[in-house]
Order: structure tokens, then C-alpha cells, then sequence
């Protein structure tokens, strides 16, 4: 579904993404792991359009977005929730929700919403609440929502378990594999990386901007210096 083709990313004069590769098959639930300030934010940024590539290539389904702009990529069917949430605070949860339905047409965003509020019922609750009154989670879950108003066909997360109390996270984790079990592909980014291994089919562990091993989520939770470097083991 997504393969990405030795990318190498720059701030300036930092060479922050390293010739990385790696590919998302449909499907799955893939997640990118590693210490904070490795890369992986960057990735996703410039999967989604936001960052640029000097090199290499980015298919998904099949067609090349390298070049396209972020608007296009979400309405072919890839969506990204940042990092921080970044939800409208000033705004209402519903006005939130219809902007994540920007590149769907107008007949399909009552639906969009019918479905979000199903998985989310706290949103419905407090549809017409501004979300900058939410508690995180209820953020955390706002913004997903919002991602999922455009019917993605894969999902990537950006550190959705930050900040949140351990209860919380264990709901946001199981949110997301009720969204993969429902069919969307998910690609995610975490820092909790016990939680983000339970859930995932593969990961690929990055430091400094490279990857440096990529095995099946289970036996990188049984790797030794995985264990040792993110587990606490």
C-alpha cells in the first residue's frame, strides 16, 4: 500500500532522514519506533506531503506522491494525526470533524460523522462543546476522528499515547485496532514502544535518521537490544 524508497530529508545544513525504506502492506498495522529526535515525526511529515525528500520516491497505492501536495494525499485516501493533536481549539468538535471532511463532497460528511460518533461516543457528547475545553484524551480523540472524516484508506498516528494517563492509553490502543480490524491500514509513530509492539504486525526501530532493524512486532519485543534500549529491560 505504502513504500517508501531511500528518502533523505534536511532542516537546513541537519541531514535528519538517512536514506531510509520501508513499505506498509494493506492490511496491517506497521509502527516506527525509537528514541525522541530520530526521525520518526519527520517521516510521516514528509510521507504526508508537509516535508520534502532530496531523493528516492514514495508510492501509495501504486501511484507517486513525492511531488503531490498534502490536500491531494489525504483525499487519495491517506491521513495523518499529528503529533500534539493540533485540533481547532477554538472551534466546536462537530466544526472540528466536518474540517477533516474538507475533500469529501457535502452529501457524505453526515455520514462521516454518523461513523465517527458511533466509534466515539464521548464526541458525540460534547459535539457542540469547543474543543479547547476537552480533556487530552477527548483531544486525542478528536483528532482521530477528524483524520477518519476523510475515509482514509491508511492512517498514520503520530505519538497518540503522549501525555495521556495510562488508562487513556489503553484506550486509544484499542481504538486503534478496532480501526485496523475494521480495515484501515495504520501506520504509527510511538515512543511508547511496549504498547505500539502489542499492537503492530511489524516495526522498524530508527535512531538518528536510519533504520537499524525491522523484524515482526514480536520478535523485535523479544529482541535483546530492543528490550534493553525501549522496553527497560
Amino acid at each position: 500500500m505504502l513504500k517508501v524508497n531511500d528518502i533523505n530529508v534536511f532542516y537546513g545544513s541537519i541531514h535528519a532522514i538517512k536514506g531510509v525504506s520501508f513499505e506498509v502492506n494493506k492490511g496491517e498495522i506497521v509502527t516506527l519506533i525509537g528514541a525522541n529526535g530520530a526521525g520518526k515525526s519527520t517521516i510521516l511529515n514528509t510521507v504526508s506531503g508537509l516535508l520534502r525528500s532530496k531523493t528516492g520516491s514514495i508510492t501509495f497505492l501504486d501511484k507517486p506522491i513525492s511531488n503531490i501536495v498534502p490536500h491531494k494525499i489525504v483525499a487519495g485516501g491517506l491521513a495523518q494525526v499529528p503529533e500534539g493533536r493540533r485540533v481547532f481549539l477554538g472551534m466546536t468538535v462537530e466544526e472540528n470533524l466536518e474540517m477533516g471532511a474538507f475533500t469529501r463532497k457535502a452529501s457524505e460528511v453526515n455520514d462521516g460523522l454518523d461513523n465517527v460518533y458511533t466509534r466515539f461516543p464521548r464526541l458525540k457528547e460534547r459535539r457542540k462543546q469547543v474543543a479547547g475545553t476537552l480533556s487530552g484524551g477527548e483531544q486525542q480523540m478528536l483528532a482521530m476522528g477528524r483524520a477518519l472524516m476523510s475515509k482514509p484508506e491508511l492512517l498514520m498516528l503520530d505519538e497518540p499515547s503522549m501525555g495521556l494517563a495510562p488508562i487513556l492509553v489503553e484506550q486509544i490502543f484499542d481504538i486503534i485496532k478496532e480501526l485496523n480490524s475494521a480495515g484501515t491500514t495504520i501506520l504509527l509513530v510511538e515512543q511508547n514502544a511496549q504498547m505500539a509492539l502489542s499492537v503492530a504486525d511489524r516495526g522498524y526501530v530508527l535512531e538518528t535518521g536510519k533504520i537499524v532493524l525491522s523484524a515482526k512486532a514480536d520478535e523485535l519485543l523479544n529482541n535483546d537490544a530492543v528490550q534493553k534500549a525501549y522496553l527497560g529491560g
